[in-house]
């Protein structure tokens, strides 16, 4: 036992395993920067480093294999790594307190990363010059709204995001007085006129057939699901709405489509939409106005701006506030970034990043930078007395014979 406790621990702390995992670093991130013209940054960022292995098709099949450590499985063994040899190797001294401070700054560099790529959302914001809003919407994920419309003053509204009804085959809400039944699901789907006959029979593409509303005559074509950043996965599926008296129909749904759909059941008015998952807020903020400006002459862009009214929801901050390049909006735990524009400089697209670790990179580079400078200050002391001891002249013995 006390061997294999020996080797576990050799391996662990080895100098070895940390040049290994350097080198398989350096080899995923040259892969991943090739990969990001096919994929896109957010496409290589799932598939790299936010995973714990690089998965492709084994040839000829459909099946996942591993092909390589990912960003998780070298990043996390690092830090075991490092961990490790500290309270093998290292006596905490003085001397040594440089190495301390750097070496916990890149442990918590890495905590950050993992922390970052676990919490961090990130959604957008469009917003007419006029118009308010209290959410914003994701970049890349869906959900099905099931709202009650009943309530002219207000709308009552069921979320089921897309992932849900992907893995799942049945979803049942207190709120709602109807199962909802998955029958199909397309993460990435065109969506087209289907001949005047109607969509037609069955097909091995698209096993399942609508028997309400928009799904009569539409078509449903799948796509591959697309990484890139200046394009969207359509998420569409047809999903069963089954009450106590039985199947209320099945329905095509599409985040393709921008009108909901509505029926009557139970005395009561629904609408069906599929649509970007929208995160809402305790306040609002209005366009104001929005600018584009350009160097004199040219259309060269030389900045945009939004001008916006925030309002909390209890009435304590109603205020004005400008958004633009390099100078964001932080409140309630968000920050809003100037990212684009649209509608002939109408519109404004704003980033709304929630990173709850944000500070760590900047924490772990301060001390990163104050351990080098302690070590490094260290040893230039050091070299300065034993330099300066070693040239100040000794008195000879017949000098001090003489006196």
């Amino acid at each position: 036992m006390s061997e294999l406790r020996q080797s576990f621990v050799a391996f662990f702390t080895s100098l070895k395993l940390t040049i290994a995992l350097l080198a398989l670093s350096i080899i995923l991130v040259f892969w991943a920067t090739l990969a990001q013209v096919k994929l896109g940054i957010w496409g290589v960022q799932r598939e790299f480093f936010q995973t714990f292995f690089v998965l492709g098709k084994f040839p000829g099949t459909d099946v996942l294999i591993p092909l390589f450590p990912g960003g998780y499985f070298i990043g996390g063994l690092l830090l075991i790594n490092l961990v490790a040899s500290h309270f093998h190797r290292f006596k905490m001294t003085w001397k040594k307190s440089g190495i301390f401070l750097t070496h916990f700054g890149l442990i918590l560099l890495l905590v950050g990363e993992l922390l970052t790529g676990l919490w961090q959302e990130d959604f957008q914001m469009r917003l007419d010059e006029g118009q308010t809003k209290n959410y914003s919407e994701s970049i890349r994920e869906s959900e099905l709204a099931i709202i009650d419309a009943t309530d002219p003053e207000y709308d009552d509204v069921v979320a089921i995001p897309a992932e849900r009804l992907a893995r799942s085959k049945e979803t049942q809400h207190p709120k709602l007085p109807f199962r909802v039944i998955t029958r199909a699901f397309y993460p990435n789907a065109f969506v087209e006129q289907a001949p005047e006959s109607g969509p037609g029979p069955a097909t091995p593409e698209v096993p399942v057939v609508a028997t309400r509303d928009a799904g009569l005559r539409l078509a449903v074509r799948p796509q591959p699901i697309t990484y890139r950043d200046n394009e969207r996965n359509w998420a569409t599926a047809f999903v069963e709405l089954i009450g106590p008296d039985g199947s209320l129909g099945v329905w095509m749904v599409s985040s393709l489509l921008i009108n909901p759909q509505s029926f009557d059941y139970a005395g009561r008015t629904y609408r069906l939409q599929m649509r970007l998952e929208r995160n809402y807020k305790p306040f609002s903020l209005t366009l104001l106005d929005f600018s584009h400006d350009r160097y004199a002459g040219t259309e060269i862009p030389k900045n945009f701006s939004s001008h916006l009214r925030l309002k909390t929801d209890d009435g304590k901050d109603d205020r004005e506030v400008l958004i633009y390049m390099n100078n964001p909006l932080r409140h309630g735990g968000l920050t809003f970034y100037q990212a684009s524009f649209d509608n002939n400089d109408q519109t404004t697209v704003l980033q709304v990043v929630r990173n709850p670790s944000w500070l760590l990179p900047y924490v772990s580079c301060v001390l990163m930078s104050l351990g080098l400078l302690v070590q490094f200050g260290m040893h230039l002391v050091g070299f300065v007395r034993k330099r300066t001891a070693s040239s100040t002249p000794v008195p000879s013995t017949a000098a001090r014979a003489t006196r």
